[in-house]
């Protein structure tokens, strides 16, 4: 009877089935969206034909997007991977603290960072007005918006912590005694880098470089933001197609160009990483890590807090300063202007001086932000779990799921965005009547992160502790509250707070999706950074800070979370 029982539930009814969910969910919400756009492309080609000019609009976005993914990706790899090296092998105070203050960037919003490297070498910025004070002058001597160099250096920002996170934990977990064992054989330092080190790092540093490069090249918010008209990649182009000039086939096209290239850097990126992981012994914890011992050394280590705080403390701290500082009138105001600190521009948020019909609260806009959050963080979990159950099954369809679930990710957002416009036009899946649309496509992009937290958990559970519950009589959806859900606990509350932060810092898909009279917090700030203005530019700034502050509490939860 019990044999029974145990066998029953490792073939619980529905098990094969685990995988459906989400492959219905990414099949109506991701592949259909998609899909039409191809349709749309096909139809616009077969009537109208694809003519000269039309292939120019698309060559100038397309250059200019492969031209500044690679700019991009190399000099992210100019820093990342000497300060991997120095995070793999040093032991130096602080060495937590940078670790935690790099992971900061890549959970921000595209908004938040703009307006952080706006604050400090914008034309009002901290850098520029000291300047201009210094050397007496009117005009900002330091041009950094509207540049390529602004789209370069925060793409950097970004992206510095994929390299070290990636190239780091691989460089910390190389067996230490190879290296010595070339060594003694009578290598130099640099021969035994060269010929065991560096071959065993390779498949980490390509996946790496090419997930930085793809990131670079589905860019939207940095180059919207900061590269100004001059500067207009795919899926800035996408955006202007769409919202400005309202040509949905162009927009299609531009969006199916793109989708290719992803999928390109996808396939290489697989083909090259995919069995290329040389398995290594496992050694002491600790073991081949060491305080500086050289003057070279503490060089290094010193080099690499000095860039880590330039590059991403200047930025923010900028940011918070600039929104408790006035420093100019505001648009309309005359007389002296008492400069100081203030929190006017914080009360200001909640006024609507000019009585706009657009005006929206911000108080407004974090209630949808919120409400965005916690749908969002609602869907990834409640599909997380049977994807993540799946996967952790033999058969076809796992790598079917697996595959499915990180195409979002390479992915332009704009392009989902437009997607859900096209092909949802009628209700009850409308933008309009149909709020949970945008916590859907933010979900596409929390998903994969949620699914890669949970699998791992799920699969280190012991069948002999499930087998023993049912030995007791506990029914299946027993088995898995009482045995599945304790265990995995914290994974899920990790895949929780990753997913709550993605969404409230999403802003490519949801500038298409959301309403003019419903705007989320990137989007309202946006808004105010489009505004001329000194209380704009300070509510964009104070607004901005709040939005820091709940992406950096998060973060730190997810971090207690990891290291409890």
């Amino acid at each position: 009877m019990n044999a029974l029982r145990v066998s029953s539930y490792r073939k619980t009814p529905g098990a094969e089935w685990w995988g459906f969910l989400p492959l219905l969910f990414l099949g109506v919400f991701f592949l259909y969206p998609l899909g039409i756009i191809f349709i749309l492309v096909v139809k616009a080609g077969w009537t109208d034909g694809v003519g000269e000019a039309v292939w120019r609009q698309i060559a100038r976005p397309l250059g200019f997007t492969v031209y500044q993914a690679t700019l991009s990706t190399l000099l992210t790899l100019l820093p990342g991977l000497p300060i991997a090296w120095v995070f793999a092998r040093f032991r130096f105070p602080g060495k937590r603290f940078l670790r935690v203050l790099m992971t900061l960037p890549f959970i921000l919003p595209t908004v938040v960072v703009a307006a952080g490297f706006t604050a400090l070498l914008g034309p009002r910025g901290w850098l520029n007005l000291a300047l201009m004070s210094l050397f007496h002058t009117s005009e900002p001597p330091i041009r950094f918006l509207n540049t390529l160099g602004a789209i370069l250096t925060v793409h950097v920002f970004y992206n510095l912590s994929v390299i070290v996170r990636v190239v780091g934990a691989a460089w910390a977990g190389l067996d230490v005694r190879l290296e010595q064992a070339a060594r003694t054989l009578g290598a130099s330092p640099w021969r035994a880098f060269w010929h065991v080190t560096v071959p065993l790092l390779l498949p980490h540093i390509v996946g790496a470089t090419l997930l930085v490069f793809l990131f670079d090249f589905t860019s939207f918010g940095v180059v919207l933001l900061l590269g100004g008209p001059r500067f207009a990649t795919l899926e800035v182009e996408i955006y202007i197609q769409t919202m400005q000039f309202l040509n949905l086939p162009l927009a299609a096209l531009l969006s199916a160009v793109q989708l290719l290239c992803t999928l390109l850097v996808l396939g290489l990126s697989q083909r090259l990483t995919t069995g290329a992981v040389v398995s290594l012994t496992p050694r002491v914890k600790g073991e081949g890590i060491f305080f500086p011992r050289t003057w070279i050394q503490w060089l290094t280590v010193g080099l690499t807090i000095l860039v880590l705080v330039s590059l991403v403390l200047l930025p923010l701290g900028a940011l918070v300063t600039r929104s408790l500082v006035r420093m100019e009138a505001s648009r309309g105001e005359r007389g002296a202007v008492q400069a100081g600190w203030t929190l006017d521009y914080y009360r200001e948020l909640f006024v609507n001086r000019r009585g706009s019909l657009f005006y929206v609260p911000p108080a407004r806009a974090a209630v949808n932000s919120l409400g965005y959050a916690f749908a969002t963080m609602w869907i990834a979990l409640g599909l997380g779990f049977p994807a993540a159950y799946a996967l952790n099954r033999r058969g076809a369809s796992r790598t079917l799921l697996d595959a499915l679930l990180m195409l979002p990710l390479g992915t332009s957002a704009v392009s989902l965005g437009l997607g859900y416009v096209v092909a949802f036009q009628r209700p009850p899946l409308d933008v309009a009547s149909f709020p949970l649309l945008i916590p859907i496509a933010h979900s596409l992009v929390a998903l994969p992160f949620v699914v890669r937290t949970l699998q791992p958990a799920l699969a280190s559970i012991p069948r002999s502790l499930r087998d023993a519950a049912t030995v007791l009589g506990a029914s299946p959806w027993r088995v898995w509250w009482h045995v599945d859900l304790p265990i995995v606990g914290r994974a899920v509350l990790v895949g929780a707070v990753f997913a709550f932060t993605v969404s409230m810092g999403e802003f490519g898909a949801t500038a298409l999706l959301a309403r003019p009279e419903a705007p989320t917090l990137p989007v309202a700030i946006y808004r105010f950074l489009s505004q001329p203005g000194a209380m704009n530019y300070g509510q964009a700034m104070a607004m901005s800070t709040l939005l820091m502050a709940v992406c950096a509490l998060g973060m730190l939860v997810l971090e207690h979370l990891q290291h409890e």
